[in-house]
């Protein structure tokens, strides 16, 4: 493939010195955001239908950057939604050629994502969509960020006219939580959207990252028995 067909979606995350966001709030804000800006008129039939159109032509990579103080402000300038959820904040951009970024987000840096819910703990997600994480994979912040992007949108194509219709009334509402290992092989073998992530950072090519669950996504709206509970009880 040439470089130079090669789209990617940026996506920037505030954290603030001294002020992280908790790790689950910035990745439930990175779901949001990628499913806000699907969902814009922009991006389906405006300014920006014809760079999203190119990138989900050669693939939907992502990747998260973080900024903070002036690096956010001049974020904050360029096209894009931003998503505000609990402690996080999340800028999503319109896609951009890979090796093309504007300048305001090349310089950004990608690494120092390595955010934790410390004593939070989010609990038991709510009924509707959840986006599980594989239980056996360690990722950063950032990397898992970008997975739960991926479930998300995975999640949205998979979903018809009328769910989707009822999820944006919903506010595109999506927990991310990390799915109880004696559930994992079943909820990846499910039938449901699941992320194989490319190999680009940090997981093996192929790995099963992220399972895109919701009421709507699964075959006559009942959850197979092997797959334990919705809320998936940690032991």
């Amino acid at each position: 493939m040439n470089p130079h067909d090669q789209r990617v979606l940026p996506l920037v995350v505030r954290i603030e010195r001294g002020a992280p966001p908790l790790r689950t709030d910035a990745l439930e804000a990175a779901a949001s955001a990628v499913l806000t800006l699907l969902d814009d008129e922009r991006a389906t039939v405006g300014e920006w239908a014809e760079e999203v159109r190119a990138w989900e032509t050669v693939g939907i990579r992502k990747v998260v950057r973080r900024a903070r103080g002036a690096e956010w402000r001049r974020v904050l300038d360029l096209p894009g939604i931003t998503v505000e959820l609990r402690s996080a904040e999340v800028r999503v951009h319109p896609p951009v050629p890979l090796d093309a970024w504007p300048k305001e987000l090349s310089r950004l840096q990608v690494s120092g994502t390595d955010l934790t819910d410390g004593e939070h703990d989010p609990g038991p997600p709510p009924d509707g969509a959840v986006l599980w994480l594989n239980p056996a994979i360690g990722m950063s912040a950032g990397k898992a960020m970008a997975q739960a992007g991926h479930a998300a949108q995975l999640a949205w194509w998979g979903t018809d006219p009328e769910a989707r219709a009822a999820w944006r009334d919903d506010g595109l509402a999506t927990a991310v939580r990390t799915a109880d290992p004696r559930w994992w092989a079943s909820l990846a073998d499910s039938g449901l959207p699941v992320v194989r992530d490319a190999g680009f950072t940090e997981v093996e090519p192929g790995s099963r990252t992220v399972v895109a669950d919701a009421p709507w996504l699964r075959a006559g709206g009942s959850r197979p028995s092997a797959w334990g509970p919705l809320r998936n009880p940690a032991s």
